[in-house]
Formats: structure tokens, sequence, C-alpha cells
């Protein structure tokens, strides 16, 4: 195994010795021919590191270590290159807890004029692959137009998805999209996060696409919330309620699920075999009202 290291120097011993979550990710993968897969499952720069591993192998021999590329949001994806074999990824860090300011809004993520967004906000006001957003502003300013903007938009969202929308393993596919959720009502969370970010741009509130661990899911996988922007800062809301958002490790963030997969196959034939996600915390897990303003690290 070797060790993995941000391109931001991210220190790697927590001072106050406990670790407060786990994460771990096992891939295997059967490569048809010679093949570059992009990897999306490290966590994000945010947290302080005690112990991170990345070990990938094909037929059991060790690959050159994987080229780090630092993408939007502290997000780190990483890329290897494999002949034919059978592919196996392991992937393990320990994180302390986030810093004491990540429920706060922090002046550096602000952006634009007064009244107008900034570049950050823009990107994620527009319309995307799976989020389309143009489709439904007509739904969201009849069934949320009537509320105060900002937040308490958001949360009414986030509780109508939670009540209308049915929680249905295996009842969408990587080809559905937020419309699909809304006129079936059913969808995992993938779904859930992009029908949030839907509606949220479709009332003008930028909104984007969070892949995370998620420590208390069941069954356990990675998962999916949303973000949204209001008062000066991006809050995390998951209408799937199946986590406490407390609890969670950011690991990618975009428009949509097109910009955060845990694997993209570049070039080659490569067919995903198994995957296993684990997230655990230290202690109980936090109890979250799924509905408070929370911000991820």
């Amino acid at each position: 195994m070797t060790d993995v290291q941000s391109a931001s120097n991210r220190p790697s011993v927590y001072p106050g010795g406990a670790i407060e979550r786990v994460v771990s990710c096992d891939l295997t993968f059967d490569v048809g021919e010679p093949a570059d897969v992009a990897l999306h499952i490290a966590a994000a720069n945010g947290r302080v590191v005690r112990a991170e591993r990345l070990d990938v192998t094909i037929d059991r021999r060790v690959l050159p270590a994987a080229i780090e590329l630092a993408t939007p949001h502290g997000g780190r994806l990483h890329l290897l290159r494999t002949p034919p074999g059978i592919l196996s990824v392991s992937y393990r860090a320990e994180l302390a807890a986030p810093p004491a300011t990540a429920g706060q809004p922090a002046a550096a993520i602000r952006g634009g004029l007064p009244g107008l967004p900034g570049l950050e906000q823009l990107t994620y006001l527009r319309a995307s692959r799976y989020c389309p957003s143009d489709h439904d502003v007509g739904f969201a300013v009849a069934e949320f137009g009537g509320l105060p903007p900002g937040r308490p938009q958001v949360e009414a969202i986030t509780q109508w998805i939670h009540s209308r929308v049915g929680y249905v393993p295996g009842s969408t596919n990587v080809h559905s999209s937020a419309d699909d959720a809304l006129l079936t009502g059913q969808g995992v969370c993938r779904d859930f996060a992009h029908l949030g970010i839907t509606l949220c741009r479709a009332l003008q509130i930028p909104a984007r696409f969070v892949a995370v661990y998620a420590p208390g899911l069941t069954p356990m996988d990675f998962h999916a919330v949303f973000e949204a922007w209001f008062d000066g800062a991006w809050w995390t809301y998951d209408a799937t309620c199946r986590a406490p958002r407390e609890g969670m490790v950011r690991i990618a963030t975009g428009r949509d699920a097109a910009d955060t997969a845990f694997v993209n196959v570049l070039r080659g034939i490569v067919a995903l075999q198994s995957t296993e996600v684990t997230a655990t915390v230290t202690g109980l897990l936090p109890i979250d009202d799924n509905l408070a303003p929370h911000r991820l690290c």
C-alpha cells in the first residue's frame, strides 16, 4: 500500500488523538484491454487526516502510483493506467473532526456584487445533464414560489421530496434525470439530490451535487446530497433523511452526478465487478433534524 498525499499538503496528524471518521472503499474491475481509469473516491480536502492509504493492484501485482489531480471544491481525482486483468482498488482514510467554523458562513466563499451572484453561483444556477431546471420552472414556482426566497424555499423543497418521492433501490439508472424522479415519484439518493438541485435552480437558487461517505447509511454505499446557496454560504440538505449530515465526508462536488462519478473509464474496456463501501464514526452517530442549516466540510 502507498500513502496518499493531497496537493495542498494537508496535515497528517490530528493533535487531539481521537479518530472521528473512518471511511473505506474496495472496488474490483475486470479490465478487458489496456485502460485509463479516473477514480473519485478519496475524501476531499478540508479535514485533518491521521492516515490515508490507496492500494491499487492488477492480478495482485502493484500498479505504479496513481496521479492525483485537484477538482473543484477540494475534490481529488486519481488517474491510473492499467493492463488487462483483475483490477483491485482499496482506499481507507482516518479523519478528524471538521474545523469549528464549518457551520458558519465564510467570507472566502462569498462572491459577486450585492444582490448579484458570483461566477461560482452562476455555474450552479444553470441547467445540467441530470438537472434540467429549465423544464420545471412552472412547477417550482407554483409549488414553492409563494414562500420567501432562500432558506424557506429550500427547506420546503427538501420536505416535499422526502414526503412525495419514494426511496426505491433499482428504480432508476445512470440515464435517469430529475424529471424521471418527479414523474415517477421514486428514485435513489442521486435522484433525490438531482430533484432538489433542479427545483432550487428553477427558483434561481444556486444548487450543486455532492458525493459523500455517509456513516449510518443503510445499506452502506456511496451517498449523494445537495447543497444550496443562501445567506452567503453553501448549506447541505439530504431529502432521503437516511444518514445524519454531520457525519458525512465530502468526496466530490459538481453540477450533477456526471461531475462526481466514483469511476470514469477514459480508455479501454473495464467492467465493475464489486463495490464495498464503509463509513463509521467514533462514538454515537449525531442526531440530525434534517432541516437545520448545516455546512458540509
